[in-house]
């Protein structure tokens, strides 16, 4: 556990720079799939945005710890083809990030900093505890949104395009560090994170 976003190791918090047009949300998740499936523990929330019948988007967060897919909107009408944010499904999006932080994983994904969050709203209090509970920390930020990322995290962070090479070369530094720092510490040292992760994808 750190005490002030000062002491932050900037290698441990990435986020992934994206424009409108990208597909960030696929992006995250899939990295997180093939990290799980090589054995990596990794928790909190990656994004889908599925669609109805009728061509209606959702939206919706999966727990990477419990597999279990949350919605987070609300539809606004049958001629609505657009939704707004659920109170209920951000809380227990909120849960799953919090449940991540208690864990013993390798790294947290919170799917975005975005404008909920800029404005002081949404996740933000979860970014903090994961950032202050020392554990590497993968988000996304929309570039509309750069600025206030920066303010909130004291530009202490490392900034990713949005590109599955540049999170893989991210992970395979930051998971090598992560090793050689558990190696260095007694087993027994309290508050010793104890997973032992299987090598980086690549």
């Amino acid at each position: 556990m750190i005490r002030d976003f000062a002491e932050i190791d900037p290698n441990r918090i990435a986020a992934i720079l994206y424009r409108t047009e990208d597909d960030v949300d696929s992006l995250l998740a899939d990295f997180a799939r093939d990290l799980l499936r090589d054995g990596t523990p990794v928790g909190g929330i990656v994004q889908n945005n599925p669609r109805d019948q009728n061509g209606k988007t959702g939206m919706e967060v999966l727990d990477l710890l419990s597999g279990n897919r949350i919605s987070i909107c609300q539809p606004l009408g049958s001629g609505a083809m657009a939704c707004k944010l659920d109170a209920g499904g951000l809380a227990e999006a909120a849960m799953s990030v919090t449940r991540a932080i208690h864990g013993d994983v390798a790294l947290i994904i919170i799917n975005k900093f975005s404008k909920q969050e800029a404005s002081g709203r949404g996740l933000r209090d979860e970014f903090a505890e994961a950032i202050m509970a020392g554990v590497p920390v993968l988000t996304a930020v929309p570039e509309k949104c750069l600025e206030a990322w920066r303010l909130f995290i004291g530009d202490q962070g490392t900034t990713l395009p949005c590109a599955r090479e540049a999170i893989q070369s991210w992970w395979r530094d930051m998971s090598s560090r992560m090793a050689l720092m558990r190696d260095a510490l007694p087993d027994t040292a309290p508050g010793t994170t104890t997973f032992r992760s299987s090598r980086p994808t690549t």
